[in-house]
């Protein structure tokens, strides 16, 4: 497997500190962070969040503090220079995706559009 370096994802510190804990309470502290786009939403596409725990020759790997993310190669051409964070507000708590690409995003910020 060849792990691609791409530092222009960057995860949050409060992402990260996410991950830590999620992975600690699955006791699997391998898994990493998947990032991913499909079709759908009211944007055009969404953003998908899940813990994994295969990293495929393809994908790309950024890592931060000891937390891995991964992006698949169809998704990082819509994510390159993006950020994934994770909130907790009135709303709820979620991991999120701050988008330099998308041209619009829905109100709940989960979908948008290039």
């Amino acid at each position: 497997m060849m792990d691609h370096i791409v530092p222009s994802i960057h995860i949050t510190d409060s992402a990260v500190n996410r991950v830590k804990q999620l992975t600690s309470h699955e006791k699997q502290p391998h898994l990493n962070l998947r990032v991913y786009i499909i079709g759908g939403g009211c944007g055009g596409f969404q953003y998908g969040f899940s813990l994994d725990n295969q990293i495929h020759d393809e994908d790309v790997v950024v890592q931060n503090a000891g937390v891995v993310l991964v992006v698949d190669p169809m998704s990082l051409q819509y994510l390159s220079g993006g950020s994934v964070d994770y909130i907790e507000d009135l709303e709820g708590s979620r991991f999120t995706f701050n988008n330099p690409n998308a041209k619009t995003t829905c109100g709940c910020g989960s979908s948008f559009s290039i």
